[in-house]
């Protein structure tokens, strides 16, 4: 099936991100695929969705902490790219879990609703899978798709 026909047969919020992850990993690759809804105004984020329950569970909310990393990609809505484990021990606590589960690389790319950030699509492979040919699919190819994920899930009820 393709994502259109997975996203259209979703009955619940899970199975439209599945299908988002699907395609993801068709279009880009993933080893590792979660979703983070935020709420700005409360500075609350939820991880709606993960592709690896066991270590990183869909669970209650946290609080957004500004650093570089917020500033990037929450202030400025730009996708973030790190492709090297170091690089993302500078903006994630969680870096040695990321390398043991073989990632070393990750783009963040911000999903907007009505001009708000509304959610991060998150996706994380082995070190420097993200070419710069990759971060311009996911951005040119994945961001209409995780929008319409967003929406479908949205449907079913509230993600934060």
């Amino acid at each position: 099936m393709t994502f259109p026909q997975d996203l259209a047969a979703a009955i619940r919020a899970d199975d439209a991100w599945r299908a988002l992850q699907t395609h993801v990993e068709t279009t880009v690759g993933a080893k590792l695929f979660t979703i983070m809804t935020v709420d700005m105004e409360a500075m609350l984020a939820r991880r709606a969705y993960s592709s690896d329950p066991v270590n990183y569970p869909a669970a209650g909310t946290k609080p957004i902490t500004p650093n570089r990393w917020f500033d990037h990609v929450h202030g400025r809505g730009k996708t973030f790219v790190a492709n090297t484990l170091e690089e993302i021990d500078t903006v994630f606590p969680d870096a040695k879990l990321i390398g043991a589960l073989g990632c070393g690389s990750v783009i963040n790319l911000p999903i907007s609703d009505n001009g708000h950030l509304v959610a991060t699509m998150n996706i994380l492979h082995e070190a420097g899978h993200y070419t710069p040919e990759r971060v311009t699919l996911t951005e040119e190819m994945l961001a209409g798709p995780a929008h319409d994920a967003y929406h479908k899930a949205r449907s079913f009820g509230p993600l934060l």
